[in-house]
């Protein structure tokens, strides 16, 4: 059974200068280094175009930091490709990811939505995780998704500062 959860971060600035920040390699790249005080990243690739962006990450997870029932299922380290694909700027904008682990028995996915409030915008997030094990599966879904919460608010935090930093 897949479990699923919801994230918002909500920034201060137009929803138009957020999506500026996602077409700029500059930002990416800031947020790659500032990510590696966790874990080896990088950025594979970044494609801006008329009809939106793709980008395409590498974040590296050493096995010896994986939690104790995640070691039982990944013998290696976790290489996670996550892959995301925004439309052109619009009232919202939309996008999806999917984050992908070789050998890995399971599934992330999630849809992307970034709109102006009143004080400023609202990027939310919304996640699915799928384990394919039985009994333990829905731990490490559970897991996955705690994980993943901190991981938005980490890069939410980093997307601020930086955007603090070009005004």
């Amino acid at each position: 059974m897949a479990r699923r959860i919801d994230y918002s971060a909500r920034y201060k600035y137009t929803a138009e200068q957020v999506y500026s920040a996602f077409t700029n390699r500059d930002y990416w790249d800031a947020r790659i280094e500032e990510m590696r005080k966790y874990s080896e990243n990088h950025v594979e690739s970044l494609d801006v175009s008329d009809s939106g962006i793709e980008i395409v990450l590498h974040h590296i997870l050493p096995r010896s930091e994986l939690p104790e029932i995640a070691q039982t299922v990944m013998k290696k380290d976790m290489v996670i490709t996550r892959k995301e694909s925004y439309s052109e700027f619009g009232e919202p904008t939309t996008a999806k990811y999917e984050a992908s682990i070789p050998a890995g028995p399971g599934s992330l996915t999630g849809t992307m939505e970034l709109f102006t409030t009143e004080t400023g915008c609202t990027f939310r997030t919304s996640s699915e995780a799928k384990v394919y094990l039985p009994f333990i599966g829905g731990k490490l879904e559970q897991l996955m998704l705690v994980n993943l919460i901190d991981l938005f608010r980490a890069e939410a935090e980093i997307t601020d500062k930086w955007l603090s930093e070009q005004s």
